[in-house]
Order: C-alpha cells, then sequence, then structure tokens
C-alpha cells in the first residue's frame, strides 16, 4: 500500500480516542489534551468503559457506541485489545489508525504486530505505529500526540521512527519560530514507512520541504522510488541513525570488507537526490535555513562584517568548507564606496568598520543583495561598545523583508551575530522575522554548505548522460551456464579462470588465465606464452591468494614458474589442499593504476557497486565509493569521481589520464552482470589495471548463490532499463524502427522532436501554441522510474542518444498502481501509419500487465482524430468539470481483460 487512505490518517473530520483517561500523566490523558486543545474543528470522540467524561466532553464505553463512524481512530489501550478494536473499527468504517500502545520485544511482539495487520488488512485500514508517538498536523488543529507541546503551522514536514528526536525538534522549533506541516512518528512501521509519507507530502500543497530521521528503510524498492519522486519535487533531507554499525554478516571478500552498511545508505540517499546530514544540529539547522530561505540560487558568497577579523576567519572557515567567494564588480564596489567609509578596503569579504550603526548595515547588505554576481550574503556582527548589535539586527531583517517585494531572484541571507549576552536578543529578533542566524559563522557556513549540496544533487540528478562510447551485448547465456556448472559442482567461488571467462562474456577486458594441475604442468602452459610470467596458487576456499605466498610475480622462464609452484604448494596450510594452479603472461604498463571494482549483495538494498583505489592494500586505503545499479556513463563516472584516486586517473603534469570511458563502461558492464545474473553475490576485480591504454582484468574471485534466487528482479533497489519491452517494428512503408523504453540520452532527441511541432500539434497535445522546451523539463521526461511510469518511444534503430525519436507515448501510474495518465506524440511527418493505435495498444497492454486498473486522459475538444480513436479502444469521454474545452477520457484496463 502507499497512500491509500492515509488523507483519513493526517486530514480526518473525526477522531475517536480509544484509552482516553483522566489520570494524570497518563499516556491517556496527555492524548485527550492535545486532541481537545489543538484547534481540531471535528467531533472528538473519547472511549473508556468506565470514565463519564475526559477533557469535559462525554465518553463512550466501547466503539459500538459511538454515534458517527470516525475517519481515525487513536488507541492507547493494552496491547491485548488493539487487534480486536481494529477489527471493530473496521467494521464501522474507520479508515486509520494511529497505535500508541506498544508490544512485546522479540518474537511475540512480532506475532502481534502480523495480527494488527491481518485485523486491518479486510477494510484498507492505514495503521500508524505501534509503539510511536503519533501525528501532528498543525494547520488541521490534529495534535494525536504524547508530544509535550504544540507545533506551530509552517511548510517542513518532519517524519522520524523515535518519538524522542520528534519532541525533540518541537522544543527547538519552538525557540526558533519554526514551523512544520506535518510531524510524524512510524514507530514499529507496521504499515506506514518512510516511502508512504514521502509519496503523501509530495503531493500534499502545504509542505514545502521534508526532513527524515532515519534508523533503518523497509521496502528499499518503494522507498528509492518514492524518494527519487519527492526529492525532484521538493528539498528532502535525511539524518540516519548508526553510521558506525556495519551489517552483521562475516564478507569475505575486499568488496564486503570495504562496502558498510552506512556507506550503502549514503549512496542510496544520493542516488535519490536527497541531501545527507550526520548530527541532529546539522537537521536543525537545516530545517532552519530551509523553512526560511529555501534553497539558494548560486555559491558566490558575500561576507558583510563589522569586524575585519572576524570578516577574514569566516572567509577562511567558508573555503575550507570548499565555499566560493563572490568576486564584486566594479560597479558594485562603487555603490558600496558610497555607503561606506572612506578608505573601507574594497574587497570581499566587505569590512564594514565597528562603529557600524544599522543603517550602514542595511545600504551595504542591500548593494550586495543587488548585485548580479552575488548568490548569498553572510551577514555577521561581533559586539562593540559604540553601535548596538539590536539596531543592526532590525535593520537587517527589514532589509531581507524587502527583498521579495522587490527583486525576483532571490539572495540567501544568513546571519551570524557573534556572542550570548548581547547577541541572544539580536538572533531572536532576527528569527522572528524570518532570517536564518547562528551563533558562529562556522555554523551559518555549514547550513550555507548543505543547502549547496543539495542543490548540486538536484543538478547531478538530472543531467543527462551522454551516450556510451561503445554499445555491446554480452553473452549471457553463456554467462549463466558458468555458474551453473559451478553450482553443479557445488562451488561457491568461482575460480579465477572461470570468473574471468564469466566477466569475459560481458566485455569486460581480461588477461588470459591457464589453469594447470602441477608444477610441470605449469612451466609447459608458460613455455607457449610470451614471458616474463605470473603463477597463483588455486585452492578451494582461497580468496585472498596474497595472504599465503598464493601469488608470485614477473617471472623470467618458464622453469622459475615450475619452481614458484612448487613452493607455493609447500607454503599451503596442511589443512588445505590446493586444485592446482593459474599461468598467465604478466602484464605491466608504464603511468597504469592498480584499481578496485566490485559487487556486494547488501542485506537490504541488494547488489551494490563498488569502485577506489586497488591491490593488495585495499582494506587499508579505504579510498572506495559506492553506487546502486543500473548505472549510466554519467552514473559511472560521478561514481569515480567520488575517490581520491580520481585525480590521479585524470592525469597530472606529464602523466597521461587514464582511460576514463574505458573505466566508465567496466563499471557499467558489471553493473549489467548484476543485473543479469541474480545469483552473482559478491565479485572482486582486483586489481583492475588501469591506464591510457584502457583497462585489463588483472585477478578476480566470483561468489555464487548456491540456489537459483527467487523473483530476482526485485532484489534490485531501481528497476532496471526493462529490455524485455524493446520490440522491433516494421512500418507500411517498409521501414524498421525500434520500440523500447525511454533513456536518459535520449534527451536531445525527444527536444528535436518536440520541437519541429507545429502550433497547432503543440495546442493538441500541450494545450498550448508555442512552449520552450528546457533541459530541466525534458530531462524529467526521460529519467523515469521504470517501477512508476512508462514512457515508450519509437527510434531509429542505434545508439540511444543519437537516434531520431519518431513517436513518444507514456503512462505515469499513482504510487499505488490504481489509475495511470496517458499522453501521446505522433509528429506530422509520421501520421498515416497506424502507429497512434499501435502505441496506445502497447501502452494499454503495458498497464493492463502490471494490474493498473483504469488508464485516463485529456483530450482537447477539437481533436477529433485523437478522440475517435480513444473512441475505437474502448474509452469512455466526460467534459471535464474545470476546463468545458477538454474531454477526460477513461479506459477501466482490469474489467475488460476479464470480461
Amino acid at each position: 500500500m502507499s497512500t491509500r487512505n492515509l488523507a483519513a490518517l493526517f486530514q480526518p473530520q473525526s477522531v475517536a480516542l480509544l484509552g482516553a483517561s483522566r489520570r494524570p500523566g497518563s499516556i491517556g490523558a496527555v492524548l485527550a489534551r492535545n486532541l481537545f486543545n489543538s484547534g481540531f474543528q471535528g467531533p472528538i470522540l473519547p472511549v473508556h468503559p468506565r470514565h463519564r467524561a475526559v477533557q469535559g466532553v462525554l465518553t463512550y464505553p466501547d466503539v459500538a457506541s459511538l454515534p458517527v463512524t470516525p475517519d481515525l481512530a487513536v488507541i492507547c489501550t493494552p496491547a491485548d485489545t488493539v487487534p480486536d478494536l481494529l477489527t471493530q473499527l473496521g467494521e464501522r468504517g474507520t479508515r486509520a489508525a494511529i497505535i500508541i500502545s506498544r508490544g512485546q520485544p522479540g518474537p511475540a511482539g512480532a506475532q502481534w504486530r502480523q495480527r494488527l495487520l491481518e485485523a486491518a488488512r479486510p477494510y484498507l485500514m492505514r495503521i500508524l505505529g505501534p509503539n510511536g508517538l503519533g501525528a501532528i498536523v498543525p494547520r488541521a488543529g490534529l495534535n494525536a500526540s504524547v508530544s509535550h507541546m504544540q507545533a506551530h503551522p509552517g511548510g517542513v514536514a518532519f517524519v522520524t521512527q523515535s518519538g524522542a528526536i520528534m519532541t525533540s525538534i518541537i522544543d527547538w522549533a519552538a525557540s526558533h519560530g519554526t514551523g512544520f506541516s506535518h510531524l510524524v512518528a512510524l514507530g514499529d512501521m507496521s504499515d506506514v514507512d518512510f516511502g508512504d509519507m514521502l509519496d503523501y507530502l509530495v503531493a500534499d500543497h502545504g509542505t514545502s520541504a521534508i526532513l527524515l530521521h532515519v534508523e533503518v528503510i523497509t521496502n528499499v524498492r518503494k522507498f528509492m522510488s518514492a524518494a527519487r519522486a519527492a526529492a525532484r519535487m521538493k528539498p528532502v533531507i535525511v539524518i540516519k541513525g548508526g553510521r558506525h554499525v556495519e551489517a552483521a554478516r562475516a564478507a569475505e571478500s575486499h568488496t564486503g570488507a570495504v562496502a558498510s552498511s552506512d556507506a550503502v545508505y549514503d549512496a542510496a540517499f544520493r542516488r535519490a537526490g536527497m541531501l545527507r546530514v550526520h548530527n541532529l544540529d546539522d537537521l536543525f539547522s537545516a530545517a532552519g535555513t530551509l523553512a526560511l530561505s529555501g534553497v539558494p540560487g548560486g555559491e558566490r558568497m558575500a561576507i558583510l562584517s563589522n569586524g575585519g577579523g572576524m570578516g577574514v576567519m569566516a572567509t577562511d572557515v567558508y573555503l575550507d568548507n570548499g565555499g566560493v567567494l563572490a568576486e564584486l564588480s566594479e560597479d558594485t564596489l562603487t555603490r558600496l564606496d558610497a555607503v561606506l567609509p572612506a578608505g573601507w578596503a574594497r574587497e570581499n569579504p566587505v569590512d564594514i568598520i565597528g562603529d557600524a550603526p544599522g543603517e550602514r548595515y542595511a545600504n551595504s547588505l542591500e548593494v550586495l543583495m543587488e548585485a548580479p554576481e552575488v548568490d548569498a550574503v553572510m551577514v555577521i556582527n561581533c559586539p562593540v561598545a559604540i553601535a548596538d548589535s539590536e539596531e543592526a539586527a532590525v535593520a537587517v531583517a527589514r532589509c531581507v523583508a524587502a527583498q521579495d517585494q522587490r527583486w525576483g531572484r532571490h539572495r540567501m541571507v544568513l546571519t551570524s551575530w557573534v556572542g550570548e549576552a548581547t547577541a541572544a536578543i539580536a538572533r531572536e529578533h532576527l528569527s522572528s522575522r524570518g532570517v536564518p542566524t547562528f551563533r558562529t559563522p562556522l555554523l551559518a557556513t555549514r547550513a550555507f554548505m548543505q543547502m549547496l549540496e543539495y542543490r548540486r544533487n538536484q543538478e547531478e540528478l538530472l543531467e543527462t548522460p551522454r551516450p556510451l562510447p561503445e554499445d555491446t551485448e554480452p553473452d549471457v547465456a553463456e554467462a549463466r551456464a558458468i555458474i551453473r556448472r559451478a553450482r553443479d559442482a557445488g562451488n561457491e567461488w568461482l575460480t579465477e579462470d572461470l570468473s574471468k571467462q564469466l566477466l569475459a562474456a560481458f566485455d569486460i577486458p581480461v588477461v588470459a588465465t591457464h589453469p594447470a594441475s602441477t608444477p610441470e604442468h605449469a612451466r609447459e602452459i608458460a613455455e607457449t606464452l610470451t614471458g616474463p610470467y605470473v603463477v597463483k596458487l588455486r585452492a578451494e576456499g582461497l580468496v585472498h591468494k596474497s595472504d599465503v605466498g598464493g601469488v608470485r610475480l614477473n617471472l623470467r622462464t618458464p622453469e622459475a614458474v615450475e619452481i614458484a609452484a612448487r613452493d607455493m604448494a609447500r607454503q599451503l596450510p596442511p589443512a588445505q589442499e590446493h586444485a592446482g594452479f593459474a599461468v598467465q603472461p604478466m602484464v605491466t604498463h608504464t603511468h597504469s593504476y592498480e584499481l578496485f571494482a566490485g559487487v556486494i549483495d547488501d542485506a537490504q538494498f541488494g547488489p551494490v557497486i563498488v569502485f577506489g583505489d586497488g591491490g593488495t592494500a585495499v582494506e587499508v586505503l579505504t579510498d572506495q565509493a559506492i553506487g546502486l545499479p543500473p548505472l549510466n556513463i554519467k552514473l559511472a563516472r560521478d561514481l569515480m569521481a567520488r575517490t581520491r584516486i580520481y585525480r590521479q586517473l585524470c592525469g597530472y603534469r606529464k602523466v597521461a589520464a587514464a582511460d576514463l570511458d574505458a573505466i566508465a563502461l567496466t563499471l557499467i558492464r558489471l553493473s549489467r552482470l548484476v543485473v543479469e545474473l541474480p545469483e552473482v553475490r559478491e565479485l572482486d576485480i582486483n586489481p583492475l589495471l588501469a591506464g591510457p591504454f584502457g583497462v585489463t582484468a588483472l585477478d578476480a574471485r566470483i561468489r555464487v548463490a548456491s540456489e537459483p534466487i527467487q523473483n530476482p528482479s526485485a532484489r534490485l533497489a531501481i528497476r532496471p532499463y526493462p529490455r524485455e519491452l524493446e520490440e522491433t517494428v516494421t512500418l507500411q512503408d517498409g521501414r524498421d524502427l525500434l520500440l523500447r523504453p525511454i533513456l536518459p540520452e535520449d534527451e536531445h532527441e525527444l527536444i528535436r522532436t518536440y520541437s519541429s511541432l507545429s502550433p497547432e500539434e503543440l495546442e493538441l497535445r500541450f494545450f498550448v501554441s508555442s512552449q520552450t522546451f528546457t533541459h530541466m523539463t525534458t530531462a524529467r521526461s526521460t529519467q523515469i522510474d521504470y517501477d512508476r511510469e512508462m514512457t515508450f518511444v519509437l527510434t531509429d534503430p542505434g545508439v540511444p542518444g543519437e537516434s531520431a525519436v519518431h513517436g513518444v507515448v507514456s503512462a505515469a501510474t499513482d504510487p499505488d498502481n490504481d489509475s495511470a495518465e496517458f499522453a501521446i506524440i505522433i509528429p506530422h511527418t509520421m501520421t498515416g501509419l497506424g502507429l497512434g493505435r499501435f502505441l496506445m495498444e502497447r501502452i494499454i497492454a503495458y498497464c493492463r500487465q502490471r494490474g493498473t486498473r483504469v488508464l485516463r486522459g485529456e483530450v482537447l475538444k477539437e481533436n477529433t482524430r485523437m478522440l475517435r480513436l480513444c473512441r475505437r479502444l474502448g474509452f469512455r469521454k466526460r467534459t471535464s468539470p474545470t476546463y468545458p474545452q477538454i474531454y477526460l477520457v477513461e479506459l477501466e484496463l482490469q474489467a475488460e481483460s476479464s470480461a
């Protein structure tokens, strides 16, 4: 389930409180106090078998005696009574329940939570909790929580699993003037979870930003889909607890040793486009800054201070954190000359001298906010005896308030009134007037850098990947045969030679490796190769050969290979039998790097890709980055850029750069490998030799599952590109085109197609006669979540991003997969070929197969051709109640299928 019936949870018209109490300090009494004193306008129905009244309102002895059916029930009765109460409420028609009650720990508690779900499921009743603090929706006057105080209304939503965290942020917000649209404590998340909340809040018009405090994610696929959708629409900031607790399993490979659970969460949050912070101070800071100022328009900062020393220190802090100082133009400097004392330094930071009154602050700030080269201003005040800090704060607040009325381009203004005794009143004034304020320039800098990171995440999220430099199809059948042979032999780890054969099936370059049964056989193989040579030990369960002296490099003669093989066999522990040797040519290149690339199957997020500095010291170097598959060229390059070794790979001084595209292609092919081969549990390529020549996998190990994977596609956190939906189409004129799901690389060709539409076509499709198609709008159409929406494009055969788009049909599904809205575009150059019906039939079949209930669309009444097609396909139509010139068309998918 997703957003279904969540309106009853957060926008109820009536509320029942089961377990209402008059006993001071009890949970039932606190809930009653909060519900009756929060301004809720509907009926509140307290239920208690013995009390006559609670909070001056008559109580009801049981659910059956309630005079009306409550939309929402808040339950704090003993745990064993809750399942039956849910059944009674469901029979009455209640659609949501907040369960404060706490079950037992361990298996008994899990069984109890399952009973709750079974009781609610027949009635589609949504459950928040159990074992939670409840929910607060200030603008609805709803406080169904055990909070110690009321929250003020505002635009920030806060969702947490912890009641203690929720009450702490309410307390903090009260003294900082921050208001909330929703405060929700999920508790044990038996039903409503983070994915559901993201889907609900992104559609809530009163929510401008979303804050998450996460301890654990359930239903990862749903969370990633919801998070990717939400982060494209609104700022989403997340703090994850337990950063230093690694997954509770014994990882045998290099990949498992370097891929911590928290690092995988970090990769997931980044992939979704969310901003992650690491402590409550930063979360509170981000919440306040977002609530008051939003996201900055750029990164160029001007610093305004009444103390030269403090301004210089603030500049150092800002630059240390990766900030960019604005270079003030001559025009801006001249304007500042007119409002500042003669002899000021004429530079950024702007020192307005220690005696600066409020007027000087306001005049200088106004100049900087009007400067086109400035994106944000940090205003600093140090307490001095000859100027009033509070007067300066009043002037700055007034100036900031005026900018929203005078200028369309928003400049973020952050303030830092340094000190405590005299600065506290000034900070309170700034905060109450909607100006972000901080105790120190460091805190202001951190808040600004957080907002910048979010902005960059969004820009990177929508960046269009270029077409792949190479596009080859892997030999999936051969790779599966290799895994099948290993599984039939009872081997969990593939030998090095088989591992490399599997990699080669996915076009990952490998050095040829030849198995040898004896030292003599190793010498004979070496005699057929060009030296120098490498010989390695093969043994069942031996993952790190170098740990037991099982790798010998740079052997000059075949005889040296034989001697080394004998020596390695003698050094093997007596309890371990070797299975022979592997012989390969020694590969060396000048200006080459030993890299690491691998795959680990995370317990929650499924397969993840790991890349970084390699060699025998890979665990010590700790220079790795993690990404979630599937990858494209842009995501692969971003993954590489998050490592320290990347700067060396780009080249320096007279050292040539490595072939970055070859490295990225290797990561993309690893991503394809884990999509196609769900049996792969762990994979190491170490070292992956990289340089100007390209890449070569010198060593590799692969671990496979002992049994076939059930429902393999569900193990991926993000649904990969559905290749199975590709289809070759022969047109009436004999041309062959390719119908396939859209890819991010299609953006430029899609813009080209849209731009070729005539004014009449634009009017029929977009309901406007002219439109400019920007990167931002088109990127959202091409970078889709295949788990929730589908767009088919009809293209020329060839490389995506370089193949012309001749037709587009799409369906965007709601989070519950109840309904989808279609859109279709066929340029006039392709009309008359039957493509309209063909594309509509394909999207109808796709939605029907997914179980979508109804397909809807909007069609102008003058678009007679489209209306005729809809009628032939079985759509019903009715006039839009909002726009009389539009027909709403609708097709019942499942009813027609069953008929």
